[in-house]
């Protein structure tokens, strides 16, 4: 009994660090992701005249509109359906890219 107290007890311990672990995301995968924005947005999100500019816009911003276009709060042509296929933590990680990117 006393040993599967134990082993409870490291587990709850243990679980934090493999919690943290498991959404630590690869800044090379946010990269990635971010790269299927460059057809409309520009590379690394500097756009072109007439196209919005993600480079270094706020983060969080950038990801209340996009979590705005995935649920439905906000219409567009195609970002709605794009903001679709990530998961809110991906949204999160792309935000922090560009936002981390130069004007």
């Amino acid at each position: 009994m006393q040993n599967l107290r134990i082993a409870f007890t490291l587990a709850a311990l243990a679980l934090p660090a493999l919690v943290s672990h498991a959404q630590a995301i690869d800044p090379l995968q946010a990269r990635s992701w971010a790269g299927s924005c460059a057809n409309c947005h520009g590379t690394n999100g500097n756009a072109q005249p007439g196209s919005v500019a993600l480079a270094g816009m706020n983060r969080d911003e950038m990801v209340r509109k996009l979590l705005d276009f995935k649920n439905g709060r906000q219409s567009a042509t195609v970002m709605h359906q794009l903001a679709k296929g990530y998961t809110d933590e991906q949204i999160a990680a792309i935000a922090g890219y560009f936002a981390a990117q130069k004007k």
